[in-house]
């Protein structure tokens, strides 16, 4: 059996190194057309320097392809990669526990795919392949998962090593949640944003460049400042209010504006299906991911929402999962739902919601105390200093700064207390399950047999007081329920070591 021969990615993948060769001399051609003057030989020097670094980004780009290569063997992939100094980096499929498809603007315009091969291992993709052809980047998540399959592993060609490529495509799964037009717009109305101000101020770092005056110059915004007081004092107090009322409306119209821009670039298309491997979830209008979740990857759930939406009866659903979504350790599989509608979801992972006679726990009642001292304790301390320099300085104030101190301190105090009632949790035959959080309370939940480690921590005030924390081992995430009562949570972490002991694993990795 000969050796399986390097395969180079699709040659557009150049074409789309150069665009972005293209894109990153912008700024600097830019910057060289108004440091010299437009007028004159300004405007040739900024064309030329752009020109440059674009020819520039390009040829790199080629070298890369050229120098770039993978190989699919019989038991494993293997990239080298490198101009100067090589690389090479080879992952088993076994170890593979992802594999996704990621497709930007411009790649998707030329039909290419992103691969991207995820092991689990903390530290994002292992491997990423920039860029294959719509048509091999699915034969080749095709080839990794029949290789992670030991029931529908395909033997290797008896010349080439390599798989045959005849393969069946999987069937289409069963859509399980899917986002429309008219929920994305639901879930945009409520994902306020002011990024696009931060991304102006941004941009005004570059502005010294472009305009004719210092724009960090404090004189100048203060004389601006000056001149627009005038006109306002001079308006009349019904002008003025009319004024600030049209200010706030115009930043809550921008915010829902930006909002709606993310959610529908985000979330356009959004449609999650149970296949016969798991869960596959895609997405996206500019940047469009494919992502397949094998189910028994599934670690966890992550149930959450915010202030406002909580109202109106809205959540979202993450699984925790060995591999990674963009650099977090959780997969959005239902980012704006009804419970209904996550119930489902959640059954289909093998999970389930608690039910309404479930035996829940509240934390400790010292680890209420003490939580009601701690969130109170800042404002209590800058009671006494400002009373002790007030007291001195200016007696006049001493009352009322005094007042709204302590005010503040009863109302951390109070919200500790009132907080203390929703932090609580539960244990049942096969899973473990945490809430928390008053306005926009969150749950999580495990399954015990995916645990891999249970230890109870305790530090100098918990051992005084007699509660603990307990830290339940999750590949992929974290999971800690603070302040139990200590007995309770050598219980706990009883119980679920028994389930960790009592569990095959070999079972569970393919199950």
């Amino acid at each position: 059996m000969s050796t399986p021969e390097p395969q180079r990615t699709a040659p557009l993948s150049v074409l789309v190194g150069t665009l972005a060769g293209l894109k990153n001399a912008i700024f600097p051609a830019a910057a060289a057309a108004f440091g010299t003057g437009l007028g004159g030989m300004g405007l040739y020097i900024g064309i030329g320097v752009g020109l440059l670094i674009a020819v520039v980004g390009g040829v790199a780009s080629y070298i890369s392809w050229r120098r770039l290569s993978y190989t699919i063997g019989a038991s494993d992939i293997r990239v080298e990669s490198g101009v100067l100094s090589r690389a090479a980096r080879s992952v088993p499929y076994e170890r593979i526990q992802d594999v996704s498809l990621e497709q930007k603007l411009i790649p998707r315009l030329l039909g290419l795919v992103a691969v991207k091969f995820e092991t689990g291992a903390g530290g994002g993709e292992d491997l990423s392949l920039t860029y294959l052809t719509e048509e091999s980047g699915e034969e080749l998540r095709q080839l990794v998962r029949e290789r992670r399959d030991a029931q529908d592993e395909i033997a290797p060609d008896a010349e080439t090593g390599v798989p045959s490529p005849a393969r069946e495509p999987e069937a289409e799964g069963e859509p399980i949640f899917a986002m429309g037009t008219g929920r994305l717009f639901q879930f945009g109305l409520f994902e306020f944003s002011l990024a696009v101000f931060a991304v102006l101020l941004g941009l005004l770092q570059y502005a010294d460049t472009f305009i004719d005056f210092e724009i960090w110059d404090p004189d100048l915004w203060q004389g601006v400042l000056e001149e627009q007081g005038s006109t306002i004092s001079a308006l009349g107090p019904y002008a003025q209010i009319a004024s600030a009322i049209g200010g706030l409306i115009a930043l809550f119209v921008v915010g829902s504006a930006t909002g709606m821009i993310r959610v529908f670039t985000r979330e356009w298309d959004f449609l999650l299906e149970r296949t016969a491997r798991g869960f596959r979830r895609r997405r996206g209008l500019f940047t469009k991911t494919d992502v397949v979740m094998p189910i028994h990857r599934v670690q966890a759930l992550k149930i959450g929402t915010r202030l406002i939406r909580y109202r109106f009866g809205w959540h979202n659903l993450k699984f925790v999962s060995l591999a990674q979504d963009a650099g977090s350790s959780s997969h959005d599989v239902a980012p704006f739902a009804k419970m209904d509608e996550i119930r489902t979801v959640v059954e289909t992972a093998g999970f389930h919601l608690p039910s309404e006679n479930a035996d829940w726990h509240r934390a400790s009642e010292a680890y209420r105390t003490d939580s009601m001292i701690v969130d109170s304790l800042f404002f209590v301390i800058a009671a006494i200093v400002a009373g002790t320099v007030l007291g001195i300085f200016n007696p006049d104030w001493f009352l009322l700064v005094v007042a709204i101190l302590l005010g503040l301190a009863a109302l951390s105090a109070g919200a500790a207390l009132y907080s203390w009632q929703f932090k609580r949790h539960s244990l049942d035959d096969t899973q473990i399950m945490a809430r928390a959080g008053i306005m926009s309370p969150s749950s999580q939940i495990a399954t015990r047999t995916k645990l891999h480690s249970a230890e109870v921590a305790q530090g100098p005030i918990a051992r005084w007081r007699g509660y603990a924390t307990l830290h339940l081992g999750l590949a992929g995430g974290e999971f800690a329920i603070p302040g139990i009562p200590f007995e309770r949570a050598r219980e706990v972490r009883r119980e679920v070591l028994e389930t960790i002991a009592a569990t095959d694993f070999s079972e569970l990795e393919t199950g």
